[in-house]
């Protein structure tokens, strides 16, 4: 297409001032025109780079859109610094260094523009003077940026679309605040929508944005959004994420479709959601982690998740409040942990629950009001010492197991109603405490209440009616109860002040719903909530696939990534002596000769981050690999998934998890507590015995390893004759020293291509040395936990920079150190 000419009309106050002109090119146009004037643009291709000062009319043919093309062969095509208008253009740039279209100044109108070009941003406004107005344009930049606005620029954008971006859709940082208004962003290679940077601002209403390989939306380091009726769907990351004092609204949208978390927030984040859905998930559809981290959530619906993870994750401090809200048809729904951690809930149904509808642990807390649970495994679990909250007025129906309460945990249920459970409506075992007051259970195929042996329980005005084996079922040193009934005319408990205050052989005056003493007690319960082995990876308790792939690799192979583990000499040199032996007594067997019998099961004592699950994964795949095993896959499992509430459904349990593990390793994790002290009619003694005969019946289909702190092993090898000599060798796994958890944070910058800058070694081996060694602290576990704090505080620091240097993007320094916790309280004795 050859260049045309352009037609000037010029303005004035008068009629007789009104004349016309013809030039050949736009530049010579724009030289003669002024404020006012109208440049009327003839089909053709204009190779120039203009700029408007004036407040003119740049137009191209009414009705033929792409006629006009502003096609330079470098630089801007277009500037913009004046309030002009621009019509049915069609503007191509080549220079990645520059826009195609760059408004600096004023308050232009843009309409039916089509930007298709290969630079830095196909729109770019910038400057705190630039408010353009642009109408249904397009933006096609498959180098580069959709549209960018910085440094204070702003503007409205209404029913525009960026079709392709080879980074963000559209980007905001340096202050801009733009408004888009039923806009469409798709296509992109960074995320749909990216705000970051302090003062950065956007709001976005009746928006859509899809198919981009990053996140949908993405606000970081103090930005700000606020997304009114938009939808984000089919992106290839998370569907939305905030990082780093980010604050986001999102009313009445749509997030669905997405393959990650549906939406991601940390680093004291704050987000806001009403009359908002998110559906179809891969893994959490609220992922929530940090001190001062908050979602704030309101008349919002959570379901269909396509994943194995909770809806709600809550961890390392943050704090969720959901009101009148749905969670429905999702694995688990509401996973809270670590001491901080928070979630409220008021007036709000979970239901449709594969597991767990709300799960409490390492301290968190949960606090229901009015809600309603229903078609769960577990109502609600809370897992360990230190977990609690307040469950008030809530009812649970159609579960499996009403509520869990273990290790310690200390919750407070008020006036809750569990429904036609399938087991027990409330459960209360390993050291679990608890208070329930006016709680009922109705119709249970199990207990009302079953509360283990030295369980602190108090029950007050508790009632239970139609329960199959018994409204109650404490053990002699049990729980505190007063004027608890059941549905038996005249039935009353009788009091009790304190555990063991009742005669021994009168089970403390307990009755079932026939009046007769309660059945023999049971331990554990059918529900199997996931197992989490760190909190950044939740999955279920089962299978962890890996052994098709060992069988095509080499025992070198699996024994070098062995080697590659930061630490852990001893345990390595432990196991390469076992795989030495099995080898050579294969190779004998090979050669006629007989093998030395070698016992392949394990116990495995430590602290927990010490790479105890790794190494038995690892162990798997070598024996796999050496032709020892089948598969050579992982199955992890815990007391929970092996021990049933009902006489004989502990073996069935057993048996069950055993077959899955065929071929492979079946790992038991905390193996101890299937032989808590003074554990009198426990069921875990069956499960033990179980095993023992399992692993004898079939000694070479499944390699069994357990683990667990080291003096409560010891404890639970000597609780069956069979125990000890099935597991003839205990490897020790000690806790990591400042030297390796450096080395775990060098191996996780080079990784993600961090380097350490000056010092900040050193600055490390003084913070591991420094960091307190209680209870919580998690070996490998910290030592990456440090590293992404110190990514983040790096992003906070960098993002305050206007042209980062590649050394300003990748050198970590000792200011991104975190700072060192203060020493835990000591828990409190049970």
């Amino acid at each position: 297409m050859v260049q045309g000419t352009v037609q000037v009309t010029h303005g004035g106050t008068s009629r007789w001032r009104r004349r016309s002109g013809e030039y050949p090119t736009l530049t010579a146009a724009l030289a003669v025109a002024g404020d006012g004037d109208v440049l009327s643009i003839a089909p053709g291709t204009y190779r120039e780079n203009l700029v408007l000062e004036h407040a003119v009319t740049l137009r191209g043919p009414e009705g033929g859109a792409g006629s006009v093309r502003i096609a330079p062969l470098d630089g801007v095509a277009l500037t913009v610094r004046a309030s002009a208008v621009i019509q049915d253009l069609y503007l191509e740039g080549q220079d990645r260094a520059a826009p195609a279209l760059l408004v600096e100044d004023g308050c232009p109108e843009l309409t039916d523009l089509r930007v298709s070009t290969r630079s830095a941003a196909g729109i770019e406004v910038r400057g705190s003077g630039a408010r353009p107005l642009v109408r249904r344009c397009t933006v096609e930049n498959p180098a580069g940026v959709g549209i960018s606005v910085l440094d204070g620029g702003g503007g409205v954008f209404e029913e525009c679309e960026v079709v392709a971006a080879g980074q963000n859709g559209v980007s905001v940082r340096g202050g801009g605040r733009p408004r888009l208004e039923r806009c469409r962003i798709h296509h992109a290679t960074g995320a749909g929508i990216g705000v970051t940077g302090d003062g950065s601002g956007l709001e976005a209403l009746g928006c859509e944005v899809y198919e981009v390989k990053g996140a949908g939306v993405q606000i970081a380091a103090r930005a700000t959004a606020r997304l009114t009726d938009c939808s984000v769907h089919r992106t290839s990351a998370d569907g939305v994420t905030l990082d780093t004092d980010a604050v986001l609204t999102l009313a009445g949208c749509d997030i669905h479709d997405i393959p990650e978390n549906a939406v991601d927030l940390r680093s004291r984040s704050v987000l806001t959601l009403s009359r908002t859905t998110v559906r179809r998930f891969g893994r959490n559809g609220l992922s929530v982690w940090d001190p001062g981290t908050r979602v704030d959530a309101e008349s919002c619906e959570i379901h269909d998740s396509t994943g194995d993870y909770p809806a709600v994750w809550i961890s390392d401090g943050a704090t969720v409040s959901l009101d009148s809200c749905r969670v429905h048809d999702v694995p688990d729904a509401l996973f809270v942990l670590d001491r901080g951690s928070r979630v409220d809930v008021v007036d709000s149904d979970l239901s449709q629950v594969r597991n767990t509808a709300v799960s409490v642990s390492d301290g968190a807390t949960a606090q229901l009001d009015d809600c309603r649970i229903r078609e769960a495994a577990t109502g609600a679990w809370f897992r360990d010492h230190g977990s609690g909250g307040t469950l008030a007025g809530c009812t649970i129906d159609a579960v499996q197991t009403g509520v869990i309460v273990t290790k310690g945990a200390d919750p407070a249920l008020e006036r809750c109603t569990v429904t036609s459970p399938a087991e027990a409506g409330f459960y209360v075992s390993a050291g679990g405490r608890g208070t329930f007051t006016a709680c009922r259970v109705t119709g249970s195929s199990g207990f009302g209440f079953h509360v283990m042996d030295g369980c602190r329980t108090t029950l007050t005005r508790c009632h239970t009616e139609r329960c199959a084996r018994g409204g109650y079922e404490f053990a002699e040193d049990g729980p505190t109860v007063g004027e608890c009934t059941g549905d038996e005319s005249g039935t009353r408990l009788a009091d009790r002040s304190a555990p063991g205050g009742a005669p021994a052989g009168a089970r403390a005056g307990i009755r079932t719903a026939t009046g007769a003493q309660g059945p023999v007690a049971a331990q554990g319960s059918v529900a199997r909530p996931e197992q989490v082995a760190a909190p950044s990876v939740p999955r279920p308790a089962d299978v962890v696939e890996g052994g098709a792939e060992a069988l095509a690799r080499s025992s070198g192979e699996m024994l070098g990534r062995l080697d590659a583990l930061v630490g852990l000499d001893s345990v390595k040199r432990e196991v390469r002596a076992l795989t030495d032996m099995i080898e050579v007594g294969r190779r004998r067997q090979q050669a006629g000769l007989k093998a030395a019998s070698v016992r392949r099961h394990l116990v495995f004592t430590g602290s927990p981050g010490t790479g105890k699950t790794t190494v038995a994964r690892l162990y798997g795949e070598i024996l796999a690999s050496l032709g020892v095993l089948e598969r050579g896959h992982l199955v992890e499992v815990s007391r929970v998934d092996l021990v049933g509430e009902h006489i004989g459904s502990t073996a069935i349990r057993t048996q069950e998890a055993f077959d899955r593990a065929r071929g492979g390793v079946l790992f038991i994790d905390e193996a101890y507590a299937l032989a808590p002290e003074d554990s009198g009619r426990d069921f875990g003694r069956e499960a033990i015995d179980t095993l023992v005969k399992l692993m004898e019946d079939h000694r070479d289909a499944v390699v069994v390893i357990v683990a667990g702190y080291t003096a409560e092993m010891e404890r639970f090898l000597t609780v069956n004759p069979g125990v000890a000599s099935r597991f003839s060798r205990t490897i020790t796994f000690g806790d990591y020293g400042p030297e390796e958890l450096l080395r775990i944070v060098e191996q996780q910058a080079e990784e993600h291509e961090y380097q350490l800058g000056e010092g900040t070694s050193k600055a490390l081996l003084t913070y591991f040395a420094e960091l307190p060694k209680g209870p919580a602290f998690g070996n490998g576990r910290t030592a990456r936990q440090t590293f992404e704090s110190m990514v983040e505080r790096h992003a906070g620091r960098v993002a305050q920079l206007a042209e980062p240097s590649k050394d300003d993007l990748t050198l970590l320094f000792p200011a991104d150190l975190p700072t060192l916790p203060s020493l835990p309280a000591l828990p409190a004795p049970c």
